[in-house]
């Protein structure tokens, strides 16, 4: 009888790299998190040093949910109903940490992400129909992100609107060449040192904003909505905060970047990435809730319910509070922007390899869906009115990532001892059946008014 990696002294992890490459090509980052992991699921390293190597994908998935639509449809939610919406971006929140979860589970489980899954296991013309609308989705996501950074330059510098996207697109060739060039740790280090700057430049805006504690417990407890402008706002909310190009690109993250070569070690792996996810999402969800809580403190507080667009936020901002509160603005702004746009690069180039076992230079893929957002830019569309419209096309990508996803994570054949609770299958099913509800209902008042 074979012996069990743990019996033998073996390794627990198993490690991903081509049998024809020598250990000396593997990049020292990569390797040290190998090395690490393996001494933590040793129980060698405990605490935070013990959680390290397992901390990344969760933080590279959150910012996809604090990119530049969660600003304009965050800010529009503030200024004009005040802390009302705050139980939509908690709910939605919550809703993330079950959806990422799942993801991160699904690479963990079977070594494979969600789109090579749904390969396998769909007929070939419905994996190409997911495909096809998941690319949709992602030159919606890069029309938001682009732009989102663009406005950060064109606030923090003065820089023209085109100029700045072109700029912003050279930005992001850069991040991404961090991963090409020095290895996926780096990427994650640059990503996780955005979302702080996201994450400082809100608080501090909170603060100068001095908001209301007891109207922020009310929008967090009481569910409620005002009129059907209200719920289009918050369908709005649930498309920037739930995104579906992350829901694919998690699995993929997790699927080969560290692997236990048997069930123990694969439920603590799970566990680890669990925890990962916890922290980012609650990181994002404190965000999110942050834009909400600035414009209603500064802005739905003196009566001023019609500021949506971004130059709007900013001058009132700098007006209102100070020239300190609009530069955090616009630096936060820019900083979602640069690395939103390098995470929904990477999405799409899991979305074509898993679903049609393709894929094309990350670079050439930059290339391909910057120029539909530089064509908007170019145009001269409201670029605050894009972002929002953005974020209701995503809402529209997502359940044809949950479903799937749902779908696999409830397979014992599949999944083995990661399968999903009956509890958390059935919390999985009502969140699509929500989702699928409330965009139904945006179908109808956007088509039929």
């Amino acid at each position: 009888m074979a012996k069990s990696p743990e019996a033998d002294g073996g390794p627990l992890v198993a490690h991903h790299r081509d049998p024809d490459v020598p250990v000396e090509a593997v990049l020292p980052g990569e390797a040290r998190v190998a090395e690490a992991a393996e001494r933590s699921l040793r129980s060698e390293a405990g605490g935070l040093r013990g959680l390290w190597p397992f901390l990344g994908p969760a933080f590279v998935a959150a910012v996809a949910y604090v990119d530049p639509g969660n600003f304009a449809t965050n800010v529009a939610a503030g200024s004009r109903y005040g802390y009302m919406l705050l139980w939509v971006v908690l709910a939605s929140n919550l809703m993330a940490m079950l959806i990422q979860t799942m993801s991160a589970k699904l690479g963990i489980a079977t070594g494979m992400n969600l789109p090579e899954v749904c390969r396998q296991r769909f007929p070939r013309p419905v994996s190409i129909l997911l495909w096809i609308q998941a690319e949709l989705i992602a030159m919606a996501t890069d029309l938001a992100e682009v732009i989102g950074a663009a406005l950060g330059l064109n606030l923090l510098f003065g820089i023209p609107l085109f100029p700045a996207a072109v700029i912003a697109g050279a930005f992001s060739f850069g991040i991404l060449a961090l991963q090409t060039y020095g290895g996926f740790r780096r990427l994650e280090a640059v990503i996780v040192g955005f979302v702080g700057m996201i994450l400082v430049g809100f608080a501090v805006q909170v603060a100068l904003a001095e908001p209301s504690g007891s109207g922020v417990l009310e929008g967090l407890a009481t569910p409620r909505f005002d009129g059907g402008d209200s719920v289009m706002l918050a369908v709005g909310i649930l498309g920037a905060t739930v995104m579906p190009h992350v829901i694919y690109l998690h699995s993929a993250l997790t699927q080969r970047r560290i692997t236990g070569r048997d069930d123990r070690a694969r439920l603590r792996i799970f566990r680890f990435e669990r925890t990962d996810v916890i922290i980012a999402m609650l990181i994002a969800g404190a965000v999110n809730m942050s834009m909400i809580v600035m414009a209603a403190g500064v802005f739905h507080s003196r009566g001023l319910t019609g500021v949506q667009d971004i130059d709007q936020v900013s001058d009132g901002l700098r007006d209102i509070v100070g020239q300190h509160a609009s530069l955090a603005f616009g630096i936060a702004l820019l900083a979602s922007g640069l690395s939103a746009t390098s995470v929904g690069t990477l999405a799409g180039q899991v979305v074509m390899q898993g679903f049609i076992r393709r894929r094309i230079p990350v670079f050439a893929r930059r290339a391909v869906t910057l120029a539909p957002a530089l064509l908007i830019v170019a145009i001269g569309v409201n670029p605050s009115q894009a972002l929002v419209w953005s974020q209701v096309a995503l809402s529209f990508g997502i359940p044809f990532a949950l479903i799937p996803l749902v779908m696999f994570c409830s397979s014992r054949g599949l999944m083995g001892n990661l399968v999903n609770r009956r509890a958390t299958t059935g919390a999985a099913v009502v969140v699509v059946a929500l989702i699928v509800c409330l965009n139904a209902f945006l179908l109808h008042q956007t088509l039929l008014g």
